[in-house]
């Protein structure tokens, strides 16, 4: 059992949540045609009443506006320019102020037809969690997993837990997990208006990690769901190796760390982080992005002060222990290491 994935113990529901207290944001950037299948599938939810609000990053207007917004429930809003995912999201959940459950989707995902009723059943027999993952499954290979959950090393290298594995191999129980992959998530409204939503300098990438390691540092609890299926192409928009992809990767793992690694653990795993940074910097420079990645640790370095003064508030208000969240963390620097060393040579 590793630290990132701990059983859960259901407790008797105390209240029960309506559809209509869930809205499901979906942040969209030129990607009509998976939009529309993700759409799609949520009308045949074996649930509903729930609203969903489109939020609108790209150049253009869908190319089939009105079949989208004749869909049940649509909100449809149109961004000035392309806000990233992370302000995007915030755009979103801001438009529902009197939702009390946050759906988090991507537009590149497929849901099971029990998705929605799995995910609010959840949330209800487990109340000491606010935020609740899916298990995504590869849209390339339906029968391999594309993660359940986020986990985090104390290096600060974030991964999808059991990314690339045979689904049926899936854990059978809900289990406590760092943090949930935004591409299909649940969040109590209440627990992120408290830590203040996404942080938009994040642009994208690694932003609900910061989220989730927020909540943790928060005292709020993650659950990952496992028949909550969610089916994902992942980087459909951006690429899985672009230059885009390094960048805003490279340099938000390193504001990921800088602003939440609480206390004395900063100090203690910081030759660790570094070794990480000087280990990314490497992998890219030998897959064609050195400029890229350098560019990305110059940029994440010159806002050190800016994301330290951020640290500050939010270690101020920290309301559990070090070693609460030494627990969560995995204490390999870099989990999997010689698959990462042979991935560079594919």
């Amino acid at each position: 059992m590793t630290p990132c994935s701990q059983p859960a113990r259901k407790i008797v529901a105390h209240s029960v949540i309506k559809p209509t207290d869930c809205a499901i944001i979906i942040v969209a950037w030129n990607c009509w045609p998976l939009l529309f299948k993700c759409l799609d599938t949520l009308q045949t939810q074996s649930v509903t009443g729930f609203r969903i609000v489109i939020v609108d990053n790209g150049d253009a207007e869908p190319p089939q506006l009105a079949y989208a917004t004749s869909h049940a429930n649509v909100t449809y809003i149109k961004s000035p320019c392309n806000l990233g995912f992370a302000a995007g999201n915030n755009l979103g959940i801001n438009s529902v102020d009197n939702a009390h459950w946050i759906f988090l989707l991507n537009p590149d995902t497929e849901v099971a037809p029990t998705w929605f009723e799995t995910m609010i059943d959840a949330a209800q027999h487990f109340p000491d969690f606010s935020a609740f993952g899916c298990t995504l499954l590869m849209a390339s290979d339906r029968e391999r997993l594309d993660g359940e959950g986020d986990c985090y090393s104390i290096s600060g290298f974030a991964w999808r837990s059991g990314m690339g594995l045979l689904a049926r191999n899936k854990y059978p129980q809900a289990r406590e997990v760092f943090s949930a992959c935004a591409a299909g998530a649940l969040y109590k409204a209440d627990a992120l208006k408290q830590i203040g939503g996404f942080d938009e300098d994040f642009f994208c990438y690694m932003e609900d990690v910061d989220l989730g390691f927020r909540l943790r540092l928060a005292g709020y609890r993650c659950l990952t769901v496992p028949n909550a299926e969610v089916l994902h192409v992942g980087s459909a928009t951006t690429g899985k190796r672009s230059s885009f992809y390094v960048y805003y990767g490279q340099r938000n793992l390193v504001w990921a760390y800088v602003k939440n690694m609480p206390g004395t653990l900063f100090w203690i795993f910081l030759p660790l982080h570094v070794a990480l940074n000087i280990a990314g910097v490497l992998r890219y420079a030998l897959t064609g992005h050195f400029m890229v990645v350098l560019h990305a640790k110059f940029d994440a370095i010159k806002a050190l002060p800016h994301m330290w003064r951020k640290r500050q508030k939010i270690q101020n208000s920290r309301r559990v222990g070090l070693i609460e969240i030494l627990r969560t963390l995995d204490k390999h620097p870099v989990p999997g290491l010689g698959r990462t060393i042979s991935s560079l040579w594919k």
